[in-house]
């Protein structure tokens, strides 16, 4: 229960720093733009996922604590504040694309910014899995359509999640391909207009 308050509350509050990072020009419309093609992305698995969960034979997940709201409206929360927290980690993303890899970044396709994308995205599945069934939030059940890769600390480790986010950061990085270059014209256009 505790847990899941945390995934509502910090989705939330992930969703309104970004809001003020944009408002006070800490990003600018192209980043701002991202953290919502990533909360849509995210969107399209834990639509899915939790629908599954309350209508299916076979649950992906069992939430090892009680939900702290009724069952439509905990569905909702969780639908929404992952995919705040999905936009969030997209944009995390982003930041270790740029540490790593040269610039320019995101201008064409390029092998190593999408390896980064898939590596973080890899590992930071992983890391919230863990920290998930650490803090009694939630597991994935092993199906044949979910088999289990290993378990850490008797909890289950799946397929699933891990193919999600191996295409999801694929997905998210040819949308950024494909948006910079009107991004770019409208940021010219734009400095254009403040001098």
């Amino acid at each position: 229960m505790i847990f899941e308050l945390f995934v509502y509350i910090f989705g939330v509050f992930i969703c309104l720093t970004v809001l003020l990072l944009y408002k006070f020009n800490f990003i600018d419309k192209f980043i701002w733009y991202l953290y919502w093609i990533g909360f849509a992305i995210g969107l399209c698995w834990e639509v899915p996922l939790s629908i599954a969960d309350d209508y299916s034979p076979y649950p992906p997940v069992t939430y090892l604590t009680p939900a702290p709201l009724p069952a439509p409206f905990s569905t909702m929360a969780i639908m929404i504040s992952a995919s705040l927290w999905d936009g969030g980690l997209f944009l995390l993303g982003i930041l270790f694309v740029k540490l790593i890899c040269p610039s320019p970044h995101f201008t064409k396709s390029n092998k190593y910014e999408l390896g980064v994308l898939i590596a973080y995205g890899q590992i930071s599945e992983l890391l919230v899995e863990l920290i998930s069934m650490s803090g009694g939030g939630w597991e994935y059940n092993v199906y044949w359509w979910n088999p289990l890769l290993f378990t850490i600390n008797g909890n289950n480790i799946t397929f699933l999640p891990q193919l999600i986010w191996l295409v999801a950061p694929i997905v998210y990085y040819f949308a950024i391909i494909k948006l910079k270059p009107r991004f770019s014209q409208y940021n010219q256009i734009e400095a254009k207009l403040i001098r």
